[in-house]
């Protein structure tokens, strides 16, 4: 009997070996199907926040021309911000800074490229495409005077890409 209640008491000071490699298993099965989900969502969150810059991007660019009907569109992306200033058509106040400077400096993992079209004595048409910057993006962009977002997972966006709903 007192053999009997030693054994026990030796068996409650901790776990043993099986079942502290259960648990640990456990946590990696667990892991290994939360992971590659977490990193879909991720990508999804930045895509999504790429095609609301483009569309951000649109009405800025609809607000500019409307303003400032003498110009047309902006001549750049910095034409559009920043917030919080008198605007005027070299700093319009529509977008803020990030997104004004997104032609050289990515905001949400994407970089924009703003190529304003000729026109007589105004700006008439422009293209805007963003290209993801790093592995947590793949979705690109292209859009057009018109406002209509177009986009791509395999390679860059354009007029004839399929259109974003």
């Amino acid at each position: 009997m007192h053999s009997t209640a030693m054994a026990a008491r030796n068996r409650a000071r901790g776990f043993s070996l099986i079942e502290l490699l259960v648990v640990v298993t456990i946590i990696l099965i667990l892991a290994a199907i939360a992971i590659p989900r977490y990193l879909t969502a991720v990508q999804f969150a930045h895509a999504t926040a790429g095609a609301e810059l483009m569309r951000a991007l649109d009405k800025a660019e609809a607000s500019y021309i409307a303003l400032y009907p003498q110009i047309g569109f902006s001549p750049n992306l910095a034409d559009l911000g920043p917030y919080g200033i008198t605007p005027s058509s070299t700093a319009a106040g529509l977008v803020d800074a990030t997104l004004a400077g997104a032609d050289t400096t990515a905001d949400q993992g994407y970089l924009f490229t703003y190529t304003p079209g000729s026109g007589g004595s105004s700006i008439t048409t422009y293209t805007l495409s963003a290209a993801p910057q790093n592995q947590t993006t793949y979705r690109y962009y292209y859009s057009d005077e018109t406002g209509e977002l177009r986009y791509s997972d395999s390679g860059p966006a354009t007029g004839a890409s399929a259109l974003l709903q």
